[in-house]
């Protein structure tokens, strides 16, 4: 009787084929995860402030006003990203902070003490990196707060610190429409009409700004309303 034996393959060949795919799959993936950094960076902080800038002018002019406080919560978790890819630049900081004062704007009450506080830390930090950033953004901003804010013992509302900084402000920027618009509204606040509609016509007449063609609507649909209501007193 004959034995029919089938042909059995060589195992060292098989072993040398695995170990060949396993190098080329692991050589495949390593290349994946160096990639995926760079592309997960490949935006300049311009870039992702600019990205930033219109998220925020979407949700603020554009947006219902039942579904801004979520959105800018959620914005406010992609700004600190920003921030945190960004180590040592005050520009997404100071962006980071709008977001935060918004979202506490439309939260309100004492639940929204917490989050105005995070902002002013955050301007606090862009302006020991570099105050002028954003045309002096941060203390415009900062100036924003203390006027806003309520003073002891609730919060740390300061209107002359308030004047202070959007001083600042307008000396690194004497025809921006925030800076202007700003301190129109803290002249009002304090009772000085004619002041603040000086400021404000300012602001009015402020260069429109690239690329920010629906902060600059709202902002001087503000400023019209604010105006009015000077005027009507």
């Amino acid at each position: 009787m004959t034995r029919e034996f089938k042909s059995t393959p060589d195992l060292t060949a098989l072993n040398a084929r695995r170990r060949l795919l396993l190098a080329m799959a692991a050589g495949t993936l390593t290349g994946i995860a160096t990639m995926l950094p760079v592309a997960a960076h490949a935006a300049s902080v311009e870039e992702s402030v600019v990205e930033l800038q219109h998220d925020w002018e979407v949700i603020k002019y554009q947006t219902p006003a039942a579904e801004r406080e979520a959105r800018f919560e959620a914005l406010a978790a992609k700004a600190h990203r920003v921030s945190e890819s960004f180590a040592g630049r005050a520009e997404p900081l100071i962006w980071e902070g709008i977001i935060v004062a918004s979202w506490a704007g439309e939260k309100g009450g004492l639940g929204a003490l917490s989050l105005v506080k995070r902002a002013k830390a955050l301007y606090e930090s862009a302006i020991q990196i570099d105050g002028s950033a954003l045309e002096g953004s941060a203390y415009a901003s900062l100036g924003v707060l203390y006027y806003r804010v309520p003073g002891w013992p609730l919060g740390f509302g300061d209107k002359d610190k308030a004047r202070e900084l959007l001083q600042k402000a307008l000396t690194l920027n004497s025809k921006g429409i925030d800076p202007n618009f700003f301190y129109g509204e803290l002249l009002s606040e304090t009772k000085q009409p004619t002041e603040a509609l000086t400021f404000l016509e300012r602001a009015l007449q402020a260069p429109p700004r690239p690329g920010r063609q629906i902060s600059d609507t709202g902002r001087r649909e503000e400023i019209r309303v604010l105006i009015e209501k000077i005027k009507a007193r």
